[in-house]
């Protein structure tokens, strides 16, 4: 019974992780909208920068993980192909979040550079 209960507790809690984060807790529509100087563009760069850092941090823990179910699947029984794919599509996942907020702390840093 233990040897049943142990991996599907490692599952779940590795499965907990991968719950998806509130990358953008402030409203960003209205601070998008109301970003008329260089301060407002520089902010919401640096917002949008720490977005995409958070989403590679993300990356490299499921990269972790990936890995685990990889060498120990064994450990996962047959669930262990499905982990591994989950794994996969949530990191194909937050590299479109980095990429898409690192594009973003882009434009605004050029905004904030022709803003008054």
């Amino acid at each position: 019974m233990i040897k049943t209960l142990v991996p599907v507790a490692i599952v779940l809690g590795m499965l907990a992780s991968c719950a998806q984060p509130n990358l953008h807790p402030m409203d960003m529509t209205a601070a998008v909208q109301s970003a008329k100087t260089r301060a407002d563009h520089e902010a919401l760069a640096a917002h949008y920068e720490q977005a995409a850092q958070e989403a590679v941090s993300k990356i490299d823990e499921h990269k972790k993980l990936l890995e685990q179910y990889k060498t120990r699947g064994y450990l996962y029984g047959k669930q262990a192909l499905n982990l591994q794919s989950h794994c996969e599509a949530i990191i194909r996942s937050y590299q479109q979040i980095a990429n898409a907020n690192s594009e973003m702390a882009k434009t605004h840093r050029q905004l904030a550079e022709s803003a008054n």
